[in-house]
């Protein structure tokens, strides 16, 4: 009985031990070892616009403002393809086999909204629609993309517009007003 005692308290000994006699570097070296095991299991990210790809070469190009251009490759393994479309932003998790990097998740970056800025979903806006709601609908797309098609009680107000003309576009006499702004991304 007094054996298995003894048994286990050596555990708690040597830990005590290891404590007492490791110096403050080699603790802070098996911090910092920790932190980077911890870094290289979520793997590098290339974040940024995508310039190109080749199905043929199987590469994606992709402009990241930290690492500026990066070729990444993909294979069958390589989740969300869908999502490498030249001139749009993506977030592309890689791992580096050798001198390749092979990405192995690619995400849509999409846009943060801004402090007091909520989305609104089809149906609710649908919903809003329907109810005769005191709101202002804006489309942000280009003018040709509007043209083209748009949702009925929308008003046209182009991205590059409104940066020009801001507030002088949107209502003044009710500044309570829903503003509502849609455009062709996923955001």
């Amino acid at each position: 009985m007094q054996f298995k005692k003894l048994m286990l308290g050596i555990p708690v000994f040597l830990c005590a031990a290891l404590l007492v006699t490791s110096s403050p570097i080699s603790g802070h070296a098996a911090v910092k070892a920790g932190k980077q095991a911890t870094a290289q299991q979520k793997g590098p990210t290339a974040k940024g616009k995508v310039l190109g790809m080749s199905n043929k070469a199987k590469t994606i190009t992709i402009k990241d403002k930290k690492l500026g251009l990066v070729m990444i490759k993909f294979n069958d393994d390589t989740k969300g393809l869908e999502h490498a479309k030249k001139g749009e932003a993506a977030i592309v998790k890689y791992k580096v086999l050798g001198a390749d990097k092979i990405a192995t998740v690619i995400k849509p970056k999409l846009a943060k909204l801004p402090k007091g800025v909520t989305e609104i979903m089809p149906n609710d806006l649908a919903e809003l629609i329907d109810s005769k709601a005191d709101y202002m609908l804006i489309d942000s797309r280009p003018g040709k993309r509007y043209a083209a098609g748009h949702i009925a009680t929308a008003i046209s107000m182009p991205v590059d517009k409104l940066k020009k003309e801001g507030k002088t576009l949107l209502p003044q006499d009710n500044k309570d007003k829903l503003l509502i702004f849609y455009c062709g991304g996923p955001t």
